[in-house]
């Protein structure tokens, strides 16, 4: 797989998130389904939205049970929510390497396997003062692809 990657500078941004704990896979996809659905039920859906999965902890160093993950949608800063399951967050900005995937299990398992290399041979280094994110644009998904985005500083 030939990687694509480019330098962002993603903004301050405020979100809407559920978090779960516990080993990463099936799990994470349960979250983003109620995440989706409250986001449908609350009219936040549309051709602009931002959705984020974001994995909290590296699970080659954390249990897998004290795993965190955070499925997240980027909101307005006055966006009232209202839902006790759903957290409010924010995003803080900073210089990120996005890498656009296809948007399938095959492809991102695999793409997980070789970002950090790739990130290092691009001569980066991960920050970890911010989270590593999949960034899953509407129109991007559409389009069967989504992003990886790694912090670098």
């Amino acid at each position: 797989m030939k990687l694509k990657m480019k330098i962002e500078m993603i903004p301050d941004s405020e979100m809407a998130y559920i978090q779960r704990m516990g080993s990463y896979g099936l799990g994470n996809i349960q979250t983003m389904e109620k995440l989706k659905t409250w986001a449908k039920a609350n009219g936040l859906l549309n051709d602009e939205s931002i959705i984020l999965g974001i994995p909290r902890d590296n699970p080659a160093t954390t249990k897998a049970e004290d795993c965190r993950y955070d499925a997240g949608l980027i909101v307005r800063a006055d966006q009232q929510i209202s839902d006790k399951a759903v957290q409010r967050g924010r995003l803080s900005p900073g210089e990120y390497a996005v890498f656009e995937i296809e948007h399938n299990a095959e492809a991102l398992e695999q793409a997980w396997s070789e970002l950090f290399l790739e990130l290092s041979k691009q001569g980066y280094q991960l920050d970890d003062s911010r989270p590593i994110m999949e960034r899953y644009a509407t129109r991007m998904v559409e389009n069967h692809c989504c992003e990886i985005c790694l912090p670098i500083g």
